[in-house]
């Protein structure tokens, strides 16, 4: 079923609404209009007691301003892009450098900061959608984008994006919900301590700002290996500055909705099985959760984000696949989160 309610209301006046998504188990996802933003997951542990598992906020202005963007869709350009510029076209655009150099998740106003339209509500789904115009945040074109949540009864939660392009533009979605399933909260415990496990023999190298080089790197007897289920924390400490880092999803043909990781938390018993059709996935461990209030109190490591996505800085990247959407073509994603226990 889906539960309809008023969540506040943004600046400009638009009102801000909650759309509460429950099945047959006791399972239960919200997400808001602003942002397309998940702020709520509660799932079973192996007690079957439920628990919140993703950080969030019980009320609008924990997302006002969104600095760690929680749970929220990113784009028009999901990531970083070099610069904040790309050629296409024989044009060059310039984008606004958020991250300065570069620009990240869209921009200074990407699309985790606009207010959807929820144009369809079924049994146990919703879907939004933007229209970003020619020109915002400097990209070229007018781009149509939907994303609809679906919650089955078998505990998994589907996420179907689609878009399309009145001109050739850069599009990469992605949600990034910070998960902790041992039971998030302001006193939540680090994630460090659960288990992944990940379908990727490499990596993408980044330089010191993050932006790829175009290497792709293998995990083999490196800190970034796993492919055998392992805690995050056991090799933490070689990784300068944390997990923030795009894999490369093993698959065996483009668009196919296969396995990319598995998220455990062995004190819940709480499991999380990604499947995307993406060719990468971005590891952050919340490394610039700070505890300020610009992170609304929450600290380092308290959520990871398993960010499903096209790989970063692919319309400066000739080697990368590509990311560019054009009249008649269209994009499409689809992540599933499934939860379990063990």
């Amino acid at each position: 079923m889906v539960e309809r309610r008023a969540f506040g209301e943004a600046e400009n006046g638009a009102v801000i609404e909650l759309f509460q998504l429950s099945n047959a188990s006791g399972m239960s996802v919200s997400v808001i209009n602003y942002g397309a933003t998940v702020t709520s997951v509660r799932a079973e542990d192996r007690h079957g007691e439920f628990a919140e598992v993703v950080l969030g906020f019980s009320d609008f202005s924990g997302y006002q301003p969104n600095v760690p963007y929680f749970g929220a869709v990113c784009g028009r350009y999901a990531n970083r892009i070099a610069g904040g510029q790309f050629e296409l076209d024989g044009n060059r655009y310039q984008l606004e450098p958020n991250d300065p150099p570069h620009t990240l998740h869209g921009g200074g106003r990407g699309f985790d900061q606009q207010v959807w339209t929820a144009i369809d509500t079924q049994s146990q789904s919703v879907r939004f959608e933007y229209v970003s115009r020619d020109g915002e945040e400097g990209y070229p074109g007018t781009l149509t984008a939907q994303v609809n949540y679906r919650l089955s009864d078998e505990n998994a939660l589907w996420m179907e994006y689609h878009a399309e392009a009145d001109q050739a533009t850069p599009v990469n979605l992605t949600n990034h919900t910070y998960w902790n399933l041992s039971g998030a909260g302001p006193d939540a415990a680090s994630v460090l301590d659960h288990e992944l496990q990940l379908e990727s023999a490499a990596y993408l190298a980044v330089d010191d700002t993050l932006i790829p080089t175009g290497e792709q790197v293998d995990v083999e007897d490196s800190p970034m290996d796993f492919r055998l289920r392992r805690s995050i924390g056991q090799r933490f400490d070689e990784v300068i500055g944390g997990y923030d880092h795009c894999y490369v999803v093993n698959r065996a043909q483009a668009a196919e909705l296969v396995r990319a990781a598995q998220l455990a938390d062995p004190t819940s018993g709480r499991r999380m099985e990604v499947r995307t059709t993406e060719p990468g996935l971005q590891l952050y461990t919340g490394n610039f959760l700070d505890g300020s209030q610009a992170t609304a109190g929450y600290g380092p490591h308290q959520g990871v984000c398993l960010e499903c996505q096209q790989f970063p800085d692919a319309p400066n990247q000739p080697g990368f696949p590509s990311t560019i959407v054009r009249p008649g073509g269209g994009y499409r994603q689809t992540t599933v989160h499934h939860f379990g226990v063990d």
